[in-house]
């Protein structure tokens, strides 16, 4: 099977993606091989959290070839892999971070509604109401609402200071990064940055929005991203070293 393509010139066509499963130490992770027309050597990588696998491919590559690839960088994953927290599932008695503070989950599910924010002698709580089997999704929704909130508010604030203006912000479940700006003013956010703490929540959209005047990572970007966000650095290295449990929590 060749993962060639015609071009067509008038409109580019999106890069060919192949689906499947790859299993790796007992585990099943889905596994994407994405063909991409600049590539020169084929590359791995881990998605934040251990949630999949993703190979870039040249252009026409043999499926042959990718195969051989897996196989000889086998122990890698495995190695790589065994770091990778494990996913909890979001489920009653655990606690999830919402903005940085654990809140415990509490089931009711005689009440109506969705969840409400509380707390008790323990401290903060999560109670989500109605049918268990909703639970993990109710949760999901609520930090979406949370993101939305906070994070269109935090855009206005840094789009303001910078002159610029934002064309959409959008929010997504994203496993391999958790921001991004398009040259078309377009901003994204993985809503699951509301478990991060609200300084953190901040930087990620302070370099976002920074984005809108520099589309790269130099040294001018970096400059107007500590002129937005002076805990830059240090919120850098917070998502560096957290990113991956929380992307690693299970909401399905």
């Amino acid at each position: 099977m060749s993962f060639g393509f015609f071009r067509n010139l008038t409109k580019p066509k999106p890069a060919p993606v192949q689906e499947r499963e790859h299993v790796v130490a007992g585990r099943s992770l889905p596994l994407k091989i994405v063909e991409n027309d600049r590539a020169r050597r084929l590359t791995l990588r881990i998605d934040s959290g251990g949630r999949g696998l993703r190979i870039t491919v040249p252009p026409g590559l043999r499926r042959g070839e990718v195969e051989k690839f897996l196989d000889r960088h086998q122990e890698w994953l495995e190695q790589r892999l065994a770091k990778v927290p494990n996913r909890p599932q979001v489920r009653p008695g655990i606690k999830v971070p919402v903005r940085g503070v654990p809140h415990r989950i509490v089931h009711e599910p005689s009440k109506r509604g969705t969840v409400t924010v509380s707390r008790d002698e323990r401290g903060p709580l999560l109670i989500v109401h109605g049918e268990r089997v909703h639970l993990p999704r109710r949760i999901a929704d609520f930090l979406k609402r949370e993101a939305k909130r906070e994070i269109e508010a935090l855009v206005v604030k840094h789009t303001q200071a910078l002159g610029k203006r934002a064309k959409a912000i959008r929010f997504k479940d994203t496993s391999s990064r958790w921001g991004s700006c398009t040259s078309e003013g377009n901003l994204s956010f993985s809503w699951r940055i509301m478990m991060a703490p609200a300084p953190v929540i901040n930087y990620l959209v302070a370099h976002e929005v920074a984005h809108l005047k520099e589309m790269n990572h130099g040294p001018k970007f970096w400059k107007l991203c500590e002129q937005l966000c002076p805990d830059t650095e240090r919120c850098k290295a917070w998502l560096k070293r957290n990113g991956g449990a929380l992307q690693a929590i299970a909401f399905e």
